[in-house]
């Protein structure tokens, strides 16, 4: 049975932020295809990604879709700054899935400095050269060195789709879970819960940080962090009906976004 977490039944934002990236240095055991992905539908794959979005900046953005043979492509150019895709690989938990579907959207500044660490880890996967652990290296070695750098203004990244699937927050519980949880994110590079004052270590209350690099880093050298402001429960039900049809469809290609 699929594990469904809505947004009213959390009690803590550590349990609804699934994709709090709290790794476990661990490497999990591969199977010789698990690098392989299925493609998705295109049109499916276009609306959902889009759904990050709010409405009024879907026309102009730029839509980037996966090729699980060769990694993610342009399948529509935008023209407002803004790019989507549906995020199919989380490196920072080497471990390659086939069950991570979330869409995720950035402005130009993400675009231009965090999109292409997924841009990347989907090429690596895509090319079978490469196992989870080594990904994950990779990526992180290439932060050390500067090569993928911290966003360098203020931005935002809408993550606005009426579900999203991928990891817990518990490190101790490696399972994946479906989620209904719009949100927005607001770039925070090197910053703590603590700067924010949400304390101890984001389990106070809303707005909260999270860092994926942290675990390897260091909280205090980690580039890629965000602040989570979740959608209101108003407007996350409205996400959820004005995106009835949408779900439908994603029910009907995978049954784990049954809720």
């Amino acid at each position: 049975m699929n594990t469904i977490i809505t947004l009213t039944k959390i009690c803590r934002p550590a349990l609804l932020l699934s994709f709090i990236l709290f790794i476990s240095t661990q490497s999990f055991a591969q199977k010789p295809a698990d690098w392989q992905l299925e493609k998705m539908p295109a049109a499916l794959e276009t609306d959902f990604a889009l759904s990050a979005l709010p409405p009024q900046l879907r026309p102009g953005a730029t839509v980037y879709l996966l090729d699980p043979a060769k990694g993610y492509y342009i399948a529509r150019k935008g023209s407002n700054g803004f790019i989507t895709f549906v995020m199919r690989t989380a490196w920072e938990w080497a471990e390659f899935r086939n069950d991570i579907i979330t869409a995720i959207s950035y402005d130009a500044e993400g675009t231009r400095t965090i999109f292409p660490v997924y841009e990347d880890a989907a090429a690596m996967r895509a090319s079978g050269k490469y196992t989870a652990l080594q990904v994950r290296n990779i990526v992180i070695d290439r932060i050390k060195k500067g090569i993928y750098k911290a966003p360098a203004r203020p931005g935002i990244s809408y993550m606005l789709a009426p579900v999203m699937r991928t990891y817990p927050a518990k490190p101790d519980q490696h399972t994946v879970m479906t989620m209904h949880m719009p949100h927005y994110m607001f770039y925070a590079p090197y910053l703590t819960n603590a700067d924010i004052g949400n304390i101890p270590d984001g389990q106070a209350d809303f707005p909260v940080l999270v860092n994926p690099e942290a675990m390897f880093l260091g909280k205090n050298k980690a580039p890629y962090g965000y602040i989570i402001v979740p959608a209101g429960e108003k407007e996350r039900a409205k996400i959820i009906a004005e995106n009835k049809d949408l779900l439908k469809r994603l029910i009907a290609y995978k049954p784990y976004f049954k809720s």
